[in-house]
């Protein structure tokens, strides 16, 4: 699984975070939500959306796995099934951890004073 989409988003997570709360991006960060976030980088919402796009492909892919697997057709075996539906299980899982750090990051953002 690619976590890269991942990383960046929690990436810009963490600066935005850092200019919320008023502290100054060290260079490392700030290079990095450059590259993110600059003229041409990429949309989060766009990373969001491709990130959901492939937990919703691994499911489906091995969903349908396990159904070829149960009934008897193409060339799945009982250990290809059972990678793919934990292959599945933990993306789903990690994208719900992703999902709970928004949710508490836009908790917080709310929650500040102006």
């Amino acid at each position: 699984m690619d976590t890269r989409g991942i990383e960046q988003m929690l990436s810009e997570l963490r600066s935005t975070a850092q200019i919320a709360s008023g502290k100054a991006l060290q260079p490392k960060q700030a290079g990095e939500a450059g590259a993110a976030g600059g003229a041409g980088g990429a949309d989060f919402g766009q990373i969001l959306k491709g990130t959901l796009d492939q937990v919703n492909q691994a499911q489906v892919d091995a969903q349908k796995l396990a159904q070829d697997f149960s009934a008897g057709s193409g060339n799945a075996n009982l250990q290809d099934v059972m990678m793919s539906l934990q292959k599945a299980n933990l993306s789903f899982q990690q994208m719900v951890q992703v999902r709970n750090k928004l949710v508490t990051a836009y908790n917080d953002i709310m929650n500040m004073q102006v």
